[in-house]
């Protein structure tokens, strides 16, 4: 005889007592997406996980620290076996049976009264998969469904039946490996109609884009090959308030020196509704490509991003470059390929050793990606003979010397 279907249903556990039996990995793994839906939960075990432990320090669950004993469900609406010894997690669904109280239970689940789906969220949407007894495909379907809805394969018509909503979402792509952008950049990029993009974000992203979607090229928009940034704020305004979902796509993070919050600005100015979406920043991300922590317990205890757009002693400058050539850690150099030697040598002047070690990385992320290790004394000339061009990030300080380790 086939087995029955179960009855898939979502449960509204606000404010009621769900009961979870065990602190281990199972429980770890189950008692976020319960806090989520905002159940009051507690946990009856010995002891837990150091995470599920922390939870109960932050008083997002309670937890009873002891053995699970008959009557433990009384007044639960939900229940979960999570323990490793089987006997115990039969006698829980014992009583949940006896007490009409719907239990899971982790090591056997068909021999709980409910079992919990392969679940995911996405734009609002909780996603569940069940396969009866089949976890694995549960996950794997759930996986592919996810993955439609986020690149856009799978069709979602949005919270309110249209496929996207007038605005503006300034998104961060990431350093420059498409792989790199956030996952919710990506899902917003999929549902756009209009995209304006830098030249430093991914590209390959763009080749992803539907045929319907315009791309501009905010480097190649009228006036000049350097958009202005009142330019570029009209194109994301105009095309908003002609009921358009527009995506500014950004390399790295939007706020860090991308100008994102001045186009955050101009959209709250004109009235159109807007979204920022983090991105990894190239900063670090660049580094770790490089094999180079921005920082290291013992060598540094402090990361410094400076930006190189203008030099030392210019009357735009608001670096405190003195106090930079005082630091023991790590300095993060953006857009300073131009004047390194000029960045290098004013460091030096105010105190840091001429040995310091300096590592610049070009097209980070990226297969084109090429390293220099060097010194304050040398950088400028090494980077010169390698040829290094901007997109660069120079790190300074003891941690560019730790990837020669390697």
């Amino acid at each position: 005889m086939a087995q029955e279907q179960h009855y898939l249903v979502g449960l509204d556990l606000a404010g009621r007592r769900v009961v979870v039996v065990g602190g281990g990995t199972v429980a770890q793994r189950r008692l976020p997406r319960l806090v989520k839906a905002g159940a009051a939960v507690e946990v009856i075990s010995p002891a837990t996980t150091p995470s599920v432990g922390a939870m109960a320090d932050a008083g997002e669950i309670t937890w009873h620290r002891r053995a699970y004993r008959e009557g433990d469900l009384d007044g639960a609406w939900y229940a979960l076996a999570c323990t490793a010894d089987p006997d115990v997690n039969a006698a829980v669904c014992v009583e949940a049976e006896r007490a009409r109280v719907f239990c899971v239970r982790a090591d056997a689940g068909i021999e709980g009264s409910a079992v919990t789906p392969a679940s995911g969220e996405h734009d609002g949407l909780l996603v569940g998969v069940l396969s009866g007894g089949a976890p694995q495909r549960s996950a794997a379907v759930r996986d592919n469904l996810l993955d439609g809805l986020r690149a856009g394969t799978v069709a979602d018509p949005g919270e309110d039946g249209e496929p996207s909503r007038a605005g503006v979402a300034l998104v961060g792509g990431g350093p420059g490996d498409p792989e790199l952008i956030t996952v919710r950049g990506r899902r917003l990029l999929a549902r756009a109609d209009v995209v304006v993009t830098d030249r430093l974000a991914p590209r390959e992203l763009l080749d992803e884009l539907p045929p319907h979607v315009e791309v501009v090229d905010a480097a190649k928009i009228p006036y000049g090959r350097a958009a202005s940034q009142e330019v570029i704020n009209k194109t994301l305004v105009e095309n908003a308030r002609a009921g358009k979902f527009v995506v500014r796509l950004k390399g790295g993070d939007p706020y860090v020196y991308g100008r994102g919050f001045e186009e955050a600005l101009a959209c709250a100015d004109a009235g159109v509704p807007f979204t920022m979406v983090p991105g990894v920043t190239s900063a670090f991300a660049v580094p770790a490509s490089a094999g180079i922590p921005v920082t290291h317990r013992g060598v540094t205890h402090e990361v410094v991003v400076v930006s190189g757009h203008v030099p030392p002693g210019h009357p735009q400058s608001l670096t405190d470059w003195a106090a930079l050539g005082r630091l023991r850690g790590t300095i993060v150099l953006m857009m300073g390929v131009e004047r390194i030697a000029v960045f290098a040598e004013t460091l030096v002047e105010a105190g840091r050793p001429a040995e310091t070690p300096v590592a610049m990385i070009q097209d980070g992320t990226l297969a084109a990606q090429r390293v220099v290790h060097s010194t304050l004394r040398d950088i400028a000339a090494d980077a010169a003979e390698a040829g290094i061009a901007p997109p660069a990030i120079t790190v300074i300080g003891p941690v560019a010397g730790l990837a020669q380790r390697e």
